[in-house]
């Protein structure tokens, strides 16, 4: 045979939030998350998974990456990250929650994966949507008074939670 089919097995989809909140700026807590991240995009690239990047920083979340394969011009994208800002954390989740959905009707044998990146900062965490998704939280707080929130956040959104230094 002159060609060879690649396996048709079913793609990963990376979804990436990242709090780039005013509050990620302490203690270095972004700066630690952005070599995470960095490994993370490197594995994906890798292993040919597709990458959905939305930060939520200032009024609202933006999508960086929506579903693309992942590429070595992530790492740019890492390099600009900045913290500033309020914490639009849970409209990020709503925002992704609907894209998930969406992206599940169009990709149904896609195997979805979520990765959130925060330091759980948030005033309240009432009404989180579920994404059925597997997932990590990775809280990424630091400092010597630490509020301990990402963790309730996690359980909130029924994915696994690990703290940066453990990982």
């Amino acid at each position: 045979m002159l060609f060879h089919l690649r396996s048709r097995s079913a793609h990963e989809l990376w979804l990436v939030i990242v709090d780039a909140s005013a509050s990620t700026r302490r203690h270095h807590a972004l700066t630690d998350a952005k070599g995470l991240l960095a490994q993370l995009f490197d594995d994906a690239y890798r292993q040919r998974a597709r990458m959905a990047l939305l930060t939520a920083s200032g009024q609202s979340p933006k999508w960086q990456v929506q579903g693309l394969k992942a590429a070595k011009g992530l790492t740019g994208w890492l390099d600009q990250l900045g913290a500033g800002g309020g914490t639009p954390l849970l409209a990020a989740l709503s925002e992704a929650r609907h894209w998930l959905v969406a992206r599940r009707k169009r990709y149904p044998a896609e195997q979805q994966r979520l990765l959130v990146i925060t330091d759980g900062r948030l005033k309240a965490i009432d009404g989180l949507p579920l994404l059925d998704c597997p997932g990590l939280l990775v809280d990424i707080e630091r400092g010597p008074v630490r509020l301990g929130r990402a963790q309730a956040l996690a359980a909130g959104l029924k994915i696994d939670y690990r703290h940066i230094d453990g990982l």
